[in-house]
């Protein structure tokens, strides 16, 4: 079992991990910088193939969307870090494993559905290193 204090600890790695998509998709919604979201995305519904072009305003306003999500999910995610895990250890582990897994459920189906489902492999090695030691709780100091 890992400590507490790790799982304080790579709750910031889960912060990171969901957070730094962020700007990513965000630097999508403008057409002088979209390139880092158009690969990303290319590279999501592998193969890489530049079959993604992120022409479409509508493209760009859901990247806009997304990268404000996921910017917010990560600085919560370490909020709860910082200011709650030591008042409710269990009840933030529990939250932020839900969470992803609520994510990791709905984007994979969405992505089989899309015909995208490579992505659905991206989102396993997402969870789990967003998620890594919090699968199981921490034992008590």
């Amino acid at each position: 079992m890992m400590s507490q204090k790790f799982h304080k600890f790579w709750l910031k790695i889960t912060a990171i991990v969901v957070g730094s998509f962020g700007p990513i998709f965000f630097l999508g919604a403008m057409a002088a910088t979209m390139e880092p979201a158009r690969l990303t995305l290319d590279f999501l519904s592998w193969p890489l193939d530049g079959a993604t072009t992120y022409q479409s305003s509508d493209t760009r306003f859901l990247s806009a969307l997304t990268g404000g999500f996921l910017l917010g999910w990560g600085v919560t995610i370490w909020c709860l870090s910082v200011w709650v895990y030591d008042k409710a250890p269990e009840f933030v582990r529990k939250s932020v494993l839900i969470g992803a897994l609520s994510w990791f459920f709905l984007d994979s189906a969405g992505s089989i559905a899309s015909g995208n489902a490579s992505n659905a492999f991206f989102n396993v090695l997402v969870l789990l290193l967003a998620i890594g030691p919090l699968w199981r709780p921490a034992k008590t100091a």
